[in-house]
């Protein structure tokens, strides 16, 4: 009897401390970022920083980015580095990172098989498969009519749609990041970057929190970030930071195993918001919940007037 006990106690302890356990997947989209590589001589600085953490990490791969510079062959080179890395995953991203809910049916499908060819060839060649696929702009459509119309196709291809819980905005810091670099002034860069990982952590604490309050204890986060500058340089802190927050960096297969993915999207809407929201069941909960999330003004705001510079 008094063995008995031990066990079950023992067993309760170990589902506590699993359902406790902190983890989160890094997945990078718009990948293979050429015109960086070929700014920093043709060396793939993010893969580098990547390869030195031994994280395991999913891309998304937009091919069109092979011929954004000149260097078709080297850009090749590139993209297959990326999907022979051992501790990769990979994804089809569109050919063009082309918009679904404008473009329609026919010319998304026709962007999704586009993007497959390389990716298919260096899948083989390396034994990877190629079964994710994430929209650009996590874009799943305008309506009910055209979510189930991709959906289905998707199905029928075999791909699995890449859900995401967590997104920090990457791409607007780093515009304003490679705005600062660009024009010299590296301490501003400086403050970008640490504003962007501040941020990130802040997003991550807040989508946790989320979590916990809806589904009673931690879930297998997925991270959403690209193939830019800020990341970088500065992804490799982000990582450290989540680290020291006792999260532990698992694959995004591994995200996928929380029963949480198994739920149903309800959003039929364009805008890409975390799947934390789209789970849920009226848009009255996910307004609560997105007018408590960390504000990002202060950078859309510098973002904005950026590209008032520019036009």
């Amino acid at each position: 009897m008094r063995n008995h006990f031990f066990i079950t106690i023992s067993f309760f302890c170990f589902q506590l401390a699993i359902a406790q356990q902190k983890t989160i997947a890094i997945t990078i989209d718009d990948v293979p970022n050429t015109a960086k590589y070929q700014k920093d001589n043709f060396n793939s600085i993010l893969l580098n920083v990547l390869d030195s953490l031994k994280v395991p990490f999913t891309i998304f791969i937009n091919e069109d980015k092979i011929h954004k510079t000149e260097w078709l062959d080297r850009n090749k080179g590139l993209l297959e580095e990326w999907i022979k890395n051992k501790k990769a995953i990979i994804g089809n991203h569109t050919y063009s990172h082309s918009r679904y809910s404008e473009v329609g049916f026919e010319s998304f499908v026709k962007n999704i098989e586009q993007g497959e060819d390389l990716t298919r060839q260096y899948a083989s060649k390396h034994n990877k498969d190629l079964k994710y696929f994430r929209f650009p702009f996590n874009d799943m459509g305008k309506d009910s009519t055209q979510h189930i119309q991709i959906g289905e196709y998707l199905k029928s291809q075999d791909y699995i749609i890449a859900p995401f819980t967590v997104e920090s905005s990457d791409w607007m810091f780093d515009a304003v990041y490679q705005y600062y670099l660009n024009n010299g002034d590296f301490q501003k860069a400086k403050a970008i970057g640490e504003q962007y990982v501040n941020k990130t952590i802040a997003l991550v604490s807040f989508y946790e929190t989320m979590a916990n309050a809806i589904y009673n204890r931690s879930i297998k986060h997925i991270y959403l970030c690209h193939d830019n500058a800020i990341n970088a340089d500065y992804l490799a802190e982000i990582i450290s930071r989540l680290k020291q927050a006792d999260y532990s960096i698992v694959s995004f297969e591994e995200s996928l195993t929380d029963p949480i993915y198994n739920q149903k999207d309800t959003y039929y809407k364009k805008w890409g918001i975390s799947w934390l929201y789209r789970w849920m069941d009226t848009q009255e909960e996910r307004v609560k919940w997105m007018k408590q999330e960390p504000l990002l003004s202060e950078i859309e705001k510098m973002y904005n007037e950026i590209l008032n510079k520019k036009n």
